[in-house]
């Protein structure tokens, strides 16, 4: 099973992980298991007891340890066993787990699984989410988990043109599909962009940016994805011709569970600046494209994947549009970092 490791995914959101119980998640096909100690910080060891293998996380949280529901044995934030409750109590030099460099971040736990030696390097690269940071924005978060290969679902973000075919209802319309969509890419970031001009917009859409039933408007699209799969899109509303408008920012973070299924992780943040409306206007966002995600990219994901079965995309042979040129570039982009990493 091959993913990038050297990398920053995020591994759960910080809400998801308790004060005072562990919390798992297989993550690029490793069970791992999240806690936190006295403090509060997060810390992330292999789901596996190396006594006789019971899963750690089902055991308890005490004094930054986490006991072995099995045996008893219990394990710091490093890994190392600091309790052997049998006998006369020694501890084998064997008797540790292996444990992950964590970052919580902009509202999130970030996992790194990779070689630890190169994480200082990239703890400055991971790419900016602040407008999903709880202490500055009201912030709704969502979580899916996808029965597809993570990378399907980076090439469904990238190309927008799907939403007059996939999402007719609620965030099509003829206007988006006719735009050819433009690309560019810096460095491993990848940009999407798609414009729909003099477009009505669809009611949902209207409702969230305020825009009166009937009026016509510029509505742009824009999508910066970076490695692995950490994306976020900027749609812009406008009056028609005109150059400024209302932005509306979301987060979408795509993590590997095995081969073929993904953690796919999605927030929309508004400045608390806004006051009162900031949070109705965010709960009101995930609420209502919670449906489209749920409802119809996943199926659309799941059906590709269950069509692909175990072959490999490029073995497929897959046509290629001018609408995909972002997808293409960000599947180049990981091929690379695949490569280098199996130097």
């Amino acid at each position: 099973m091959t993913f990038v490791r050297n990398a920053w995914y995020v591994a759960a959101w910080s809400a998801e992980v308790p004060e005072d119980r562990p919390f798992s998640r297989t993550l690029l096909g490793e069970p791992v298991m999240l806690f936190r100690d006295a403090q509060g910080r997060a810390l992330a060891l292999a789901d596996r007891c190396p006594h006789r293998f019971a899963p750690l996380h089902k055991g308890d949280v005490r004094d930054g340890t986490v006991g072995c529901p099995y045996h008893g044995l219990r394990f710091d934030g490093t890994g190392r066993c600091t309790l052997n409750p049998h006998g006369d109590g020694r501890i084998p030099e064997a008797a540790r787990v292996r444990s992950y460099p964590l970052c919580e971040r902009h509202g999130a736990i970030w996992i790194w699984m990779g070689e630890p030696a190169r994480v200082d390097a990239a703890n400055a690269a991971l790419p900016d989410f602040s407008f999903i940071d709880p202490a500055q924005n009201e912030v709704s978060t969502g979580y899916l988990r996808t029965r597809a290969h993570y990378q399907l679902s980076a090439d469904n973000l990238l190309d927008l043109s799907h939403f007059q075919y996939l999402h007719p209802d609620t965030l099509g319309s003829a206007a988006i599909a006719r735009d050819p969509g433009r690309f560019a890419q810096a460095g491993d970031t990848v940009r999407a962009h798609r414009c729909a001009q003099a477009e009505e917009l669809p009611s949902f859409v209207a409702q969230a940016f305020g825009v009166p039933a009937g009026m016509r408007v510029d509505r742009h699209l824009e999508v910066r994805w970076d490695p692995p799969g950490l994306m976020a899109i900027d749609v812009g509303v406008a009056p028609a011709g005109m150059p400024h408008g209302r932005v509306s920012r979301s987060a979408h973070l795509l993590t590997p569970e095995t081969r073929t299924s993904t953690h796919y992780f999605f927030a929309f943040g508004v400045p608390k600046t806004l006051g009162a409306a900031a949070r109705m206007l965010v709960d009101y966002a995930l609420a209502g494209l919670m449906t489209p995600f749920r409802d119809e990219d996943l199926p659309m994901l799941e059906a590709q994947q269950a069509a692909l079965g175990d072959a490999d995309f490029w073995a497929c042979r897959p046509v290629l549009l001018p609408i995909d040129g972002g997808a293409i570039r960000a599947r180049r982009v990981m091929e690379s970092k695949l490569a280098e990493e199996a130097q």
